[in-house]
């Protein structure tokens, strides 16, 4: 895989960049991981270089109510918004699809953050990321909001896009039946090169703003609160995440932990989990906490640190082995060289997490997640804050041959989701379409070969070991 003089896979990757329009800044950050790529780094963390992290909790931190306004005052919201939502069968922006009350989630968003503007008399900007894919239609469905823009700052502005490697040569691939599937995003952490490649970065700084909180779209328990704000400011931390404890449900995915050799947290990711480590990632006892991706950070120390870098942070390599059509797995196998934002947690010193209620961690990333977001599971009050209205989420496995794409799901909920307020799980085998005011107690679990109607009002209660 090495590199052979001006033919080698990193000329030719920086040569396509250019002639696509991407950034000098994004160009150079990839040719980082590209050199890393190619002396075989892998990104791995073996968990014995690591330790498990214990943290404080939202729940008991005191936090000044002055601090608090203080610190929303001083905030911009960015949202991560390059997502289409394809494995849910979406070609747009994900945050466009309807979840309460016919309110999008850029809706919701939207009006959260207006809600309080007006509460705290803040500026509080709200800033998308968005692909060249969401662009478009996100910037459209916020026009309705005139009040939304703050003054001589952007509504957007646009992640980085660098060339999927082939894995065996490391040279861009070619894919003339579909040139866009040569390209790939960066993975979120290239928030950061955007931002600075934008001017963005400097632009917040000169209009007064101290803090960024950073979160997803598909997200709406994110939301830019003043208590964890004014926690954030008090601390004097340059960087700090909110953390949930792992459930059952996380055991395969992301936790934090303390490095061994320099004592930082790291946020170990599963693609970064050597094979023989992934009984230990998945012990919920011994890493008991993972990301929210929910992001606080103090603009001025990010600038600080990416000027010290020349612009490039240098957050740990994900090695992300794919298909280059991701539809076709006799497609060529290609690397997407990938950061996550959260993993910047490690290159500043001082940084901090925190535990925060479940409440703040609702992401939808299946269509399991969006039945449980359209119960009643959540009220949506005046402020449009999600309010968990039952002491406990309901695990939901929906047959994916019939559930998996928005499109099928909603045929069989025509008459919006089933109560699950006292609902413990539901799972569904084969074709079931369920009626208006459908109510789900205990454990519940349907199978049939044949398409199966569940009628209106009808009460389907399964045992509740809890009961």
């Amino acid at each position: 895989m090495a590199s052979n003089g001006n033919n080698s896979g990193l000329d030719r990757a920086r040569t396509k960049m250019r002639e696509a329009g991407v950034d000098e800044l994004a160009v150079e950050t990839f040719a980082h991981y590209f050199r890393l790529l190619e002396h075989g780094e892998t990104g791995m963390v073996p968990e014995e270089s690591i330790e498990p992290l214990d943290m404080e909790s939202l729940a008991d931190a005191q936090v000044a109510e002055a601090d608090a306004a203080e610190a929303i005052g001083a905030c911009v919201v960015i949202k991560l918004n390059g997502g289409l939502g394809t494995s849910m069968g979406m070609n747009r922006a994900k945050s466009l699809l309807c979840v309460r009350r016919g309110l999008s989630f850029l809706d919701i968003i939207a009006r959260q953050v207006l809600h309080l503007r007006e509460k705290y008399d803040a500026r509080l900007p709200l800033i998308f990321m968005n692909s060249f894919r969401t662009s478009e239609d996100t910037m459209a469905a916020l026009a309705r909001y005139d009040e939304l823009p703050v003054e001589g700052l952007p509504l957007e502005f646009l992640q980085n896009k660098e060339p999927k490697l082939l894995a065996k040569t490391l040279q861009p691939v070619a894919w003339p039946r579909d040139p866009d599937l040569e390209w790939c995003p960066p993975g979120h952490g290239d928030i950061y090169t955007a931002l600075r490649s934008s001017g963005l970065l400097a632009q917040l700084i000169a209009a007064g703003y101290r803090y960024a909180f950073v979160s997803n779209s598909d997200n709406l328990g994110a939301v830019p609160d003043p208590q964890v704000a004014g926690w954030f400011a008090t601390s004097g931390a340059p960087f700090a995440i909110e953390a949930v404890r792992r459930t059952p449900s996380d055991r395969k995915g992301g936790h934090f932990a303390r490095r061994r050799s320099d004592g930082r947290i790291v946020l170990r990711e599963s693609a970064q989990t050597l094979e023989a480590d992934k009984e230990a990632l998945a012990d919920l006892d011994r890493h008991k906490y993972t990301s929210t991706n929910n992001l606080w950070f103090d603009l001025q120390a990010m600038q600080d640190l990416l000027d010290a870098r020349q612009g490039i942070l240098g957050l740990p390599l994900i090695r992300n082995v794919k298909n280059v059509d991701p539809a076709d797995p006799a497609s060529p196998e290609v690397i997407q060289v990938e950061t996550a934002m959260g993993a910047a947690i490690e290159v500043f010193d001082g940084a901090r997490t925190i535990e925060v209620g479940r409440d703040r961690f609702v992401p939808v990333k299946t269509t399991n997640d969006l039945l449980v977001l359209r119960s009643d599971i959540y009220d949506l009050g005046a402020d449009f804050v999600l309010d968990q209205a039952s002491d406990r989420v309901p695990f939901v496995d929906l047959d994916s041959d019939f559930y998996k794409l928005v499109g099928e799901f909603d045929k069989r909920f025509p008459e919006g989701a089933p109560s699950m307020r006292a609902a413990r799980s539901l799972r569904v085998s084969g074709d079931w379409t369920f009626g208006r005011g459908v109510v789900l107690e205990g454990d519940v679990a349907l199978e049939s070969p044949s398409a199966q109607r569940i009628a209106p009002g009808a009460v389907l209660a399964g045992e509740d070991p809890d009961a």
